[in-house]
């Protein structure tokens, strides 16, 4: 008995147990990189030799292998007050939240050096770290033309063919395409932190977000106030400008960040068309009609945004935050000529057509946050979105005919007159909590509403009186109105082998569209699941598997669904769809990395109803129409293979390389039409940081993109080139840059439409090409860049060394 009393005595003793924690700013905010030291008390000697680790992304910590006894153990980090705390060890013991102060004292004097990593790819995404480099003195659509995976493509952006959902500070931007991109060209780059592009979106993401590009704006947490102000000019085929500041200020009850900016500019764009109308048999070419169109758009773009904290106290936040896009002049100019021939290339007709279009508009957007951390670590996030969104236009067209013999015959011409407004509200609720140290539990609600109310009156003008006429054919009102009840949950794991995420959404959609000219109604009504599941298990520090699976949908929007006729001239003729349905997509991935530098995907993508806007040609008017339709199938899958590395301290390279089948299959007026085409995708980017202080940076970006199809429409290669270069001047207090994009004037877009009787060719000339010069001047508190550095070589040493302590006691 006392042999069994003394083992269990001895085992006791030599117990292993664990001290593991997670640290945090006065913000509730994970702390990276916080050095953790651990000294245990010998008996009359004082402190035995510390072991040491470092929080990892997430602010988390583990020590173990440790033996019961009494310890000191010392959380510090460079601009904080240190914390110090007594601990008694008697089994594995959570410390749960450390919160370290700023040291207002040592913060005017601590300057840290950003160097991050510019890529981290993880199972579900790829981060660009855009901060203080080259980059962030652009705009922010010049920023994510940079950003692998992304492309901008005549104002649009495209992941993998398809559009991705935008989020600002992982809130949903509620802005159309067009709007979207006036925003990004008008908003400065150098208050983006990073760039998220997130290929499996958890559930807590609207089921709309197959793809996501999340941008995350830099914070202040310096206390006092910060401010900058900047200017840019470009030069293309006309010149831009473009001014800004930003202004914020932070003590420890409020924390204010504004950003302006005002941006004037011209954009050329040359357009040449040529369609092959057939005969009534549709068995030759009776007709081919060249077009050579040249349109300018001038515009004038504010916009605003602020974000206001209140720092109720530890455990609670109020937020409000606002963007503003005014737009109180834009104009486009449409110049047009076609000729007219037959097959045998002889002359039959000409005509002109010359389009004005005045728009003014304006989306302002409020959010209202409230934020709670509760004592056991968890969150409650409560939130409210308001848009309001109105825009008026104004459209004069005039067409000039001439015959066979080149001579002027009759003219015609008509008005348009459109506008709409749109209201836009959301609200949700999300709660996480820690089920244990390694794993967390997300759920929440959300409801949205989205009202628009539009019209259009055409109006046919007699030249010789200037009278004009109602159209009533082409006028109609358009009401719709959309409701979504949302409901989520997602679980994640997180282990030094294991990473799983598993979540499921639910929505309920109910939509009314309202002709009034039709006098019809279009219902939509349907509940669906959205499942997504992440997981990835790693072997080694040199290799790791990963597999993702999401299901998502795209609903038609408004603008698609509006069954207006919107003729740019009497021949070609912009038209909505009230009869579309929403698309389901199904997204699988498999990778593996390795070696740290390596990873290889293959990806399987099946969208069902994809909704794409199609060029259709009647041969029997000689009108071609610009319509939204949806494809019974589309299949995407491909190969892609990356590797990020260092070949110095200071040259990052990226490159990817992905190789990939697209097969569009559908109906059209009961004839099948089935197309398929294999294309490449590749990337090389530098970034390189010169001179001793790292003052220098230089971003070279390189993008091909091979033959591929969109659209039942094939589009054939280019290359996206673009040069940045950044230096600090001015003991580092401002920055001036200069980015070249376009550098071999090959990222003109040509379109190539051929099935059934569809036969047409469009060449676009953007205007893509140009020099931008730029300036930035910071000012106020100035010498505490962020918290989110990078370790400098000496730094990440030492930091190794502490990690390699950690692990081995």
């Amino acid at each position: 008995m006392g042999i069994l009393f003394c083992f269990s005595f001895s085992v006791a003793l030599s117990q292993d147990y664990s001290i593991s924690g997670k640290v945090v700013d006065a913000n509730n905010e994970p702390m990276s990189f916080v050095t953790i030291l651990l000294s245990k008390q010998i008996v009359n000697s004082g402190f035995a030799d510390p072991i040491g680790t470092s929080t990892d992304d997430d602010g988390t910590f583990i020590l173990d292998d440790l033996e019961p006894g009494t310890y000191k153990m010392i959380a510090s980090f460079i601009g904080y007050k240190t914390v110090t705390l007594p601990i008694e060890l008697k089994g594995n013991l959570n410390l749960k939240i450390i919160t370290l102060e700023e040291d207002i004292e040592s913060l005017d004097q601590v300057e840290l050096v950003v160097r991050k990593p510019t890529f981290k790819r993880s199972a579900d995404r790829l981060t660009f770290n855009i901060a203080n480099t080259a980059i962030a003195e652009g705009n922010m659509l010049q920023a994510l033309r940079s950003t692998p995976g992304v492309l901008v493509m005549d104002g649009g952006l495209s992941v993998k063919g398809s559009a991705p959902t935008v989020y600002i500070n992982n809130r949903k931007v509620q802005l159309t395409a067009d709007e979207l991109t006036q925003l990004l060209e008008s908003s400065s780059a150098n208050s983006v932190k990073s760039i998220e592009v997130i290929t499996n979106p958890s559930a807590r993401f609207d089921a709309e977000s197959g793809t996501v590009i999340n941008i995350i704006m830099s914070k202040n947490i310096a206390i006092g106030y910060r401010g900058s102000v900047f200017t840019n000019y470009t030069q293309g085929v006309f010149p831009r400008y473009q001014a800004g500041t930003r202004q914020s200020f932070k003590n420890k009850s409020i924390g204010f960040t504004a950003n302006y900016s005002y941006t004037k500019s011209k954009i050329n764009r040359d357009t040449n068309d040529e369609i092959n109308y057939f005969n009534a048999a549709e068995t030759a070419i009776a007709e081919v009609w060249n077009s050579n169109i040249n349109r300018n758009t001038w515009s004038e773009t504010h916009n605003l945004n602020f974000n206001f904290d209140w720092f109720i106290n530890e455990h609670n936040t109020l937020s409000l935050s606002n963007s503003m896009l005014f737009l109180p002049y834009f104009k486009y100019v449409i110049d047009n000529g076609t000729t007219i021939q037959d097959a045998s290339n002889n002359f039959l007709s000409r005509f002109t057509a010359d389009n004005n279009v005045n728009d003014e508009k304006y989306n302002i957007g409020l959010d209202l946050n409230f934020n709670h951390h509760f004592k056991n670590g968890a969150s409650l996030v409560l939130n409210g979105h308001y848009t309001t969104y109105d825009y008026d236009r104004t459209q004069d067209v005039i067409s000039n005919f001439f015959d066979s013999n080149n001579q002027f015959t009759n003219a015609s011409a008509f008005n348009t007159i459109a506008n709409q407004s749109t209201e836009i509200i959301t609200s949700n609720l999300d709660y996480s909590t820690s089920i244990s140290e390694n794993s967390e539990l997300e759920a929440g609600l959300k409801f949205s509403n989205v009202k628009t109310e539009s019209s259009i009156n055409q109006f046919d003008v007699d030249l010789t009186t200037g009278a004009n006429t109602l159209d009533v054919s082409n006028s109609d009102v358009f009401n719709y109105d959309e409701y979504v009840y949302a409901g989520y949950s997602n679980y994640s794991l997180d282990t030094d082998a294991w990473s799983l995420s598993l979540g499921i959404r639910a929505e309920q959609t109910n939509i009314d569209a309202f002709s009034v000219a039709t006098n019809s109604t279009n219902t939509q009504d349907y509940l669906e699941w959205f499942p997504n599941a992440s997981i990835q298990y790693t072997f080694s520090d040199n290799f790791a598997m990963y597999a993702n699976y999401k299901r998502s949908l795209t609903r038609p929007n408004y603008t698609a669904l509006n069954p207006f006729n919107f003729f740019i001239n009497e021949n070609t003729v912009v038209t909505g769809n009230p009869g579309l349905v929403p698309t389901f997509l199904d997204h699988y991935v498999f990778g593996i990395s390795f070696l740290e530098l390596f990873t290889f995907e293959a990806y399987y993508q099946n969208y069902d109803g994809s909704i794409l806007e199609v060029p259709r040609q009647n041969n029997s008017t000689n009108i071609l129409e610009y319509t939204s339709i949806n494809l019974d199938k589309t299949v995407d899958f491909g190969f892609d293979f990356a590797v990020d590395f260092y070949p110095t301290d200071r040259w990052n390279v990226y490159a990817v390389t992905s190789f990939y089948n697209i097969t569009e299959e559908t109906k059209i007026n009961n004839n099948f039409v089935k197309l398929d085409q294999w294309a490449n995708y590749s990337i090389l980017s530098n970034n390189i940081s010169f001179l001793e202080d790292s003052s220098l940076n230089v971003n070279l970006d390189l993008t091909w993109v091979g033959k591929s199809l969109q659209g039942l429409q094939t589009i054939e290669d280019r290359l996206f080139s673009s040069l940045a270069i950044s230096k600090s001047i001015l003991k580092k207090k401002a920055v001036i840059s200069l980015a070249i994009e376009d550098m071999f004037n090959y990222q003109d877009q040509r379109y190539g439409t051929r099935y059934l009787n569809q036969f047409s060719s469009n060449n676009v000339d953007v205007d893509s090409r140009y020099v931008r010069l730029g300036f930035r001047y910071k000012f106020g508190n100035t010498t505490l860049q962020t918290r989110e550095k990078e370790l400098t070589e000496d730094e990440e040493k030492e930091q190794n060394r502490l990690n390699a302590l950690g692990n081995k006691n």
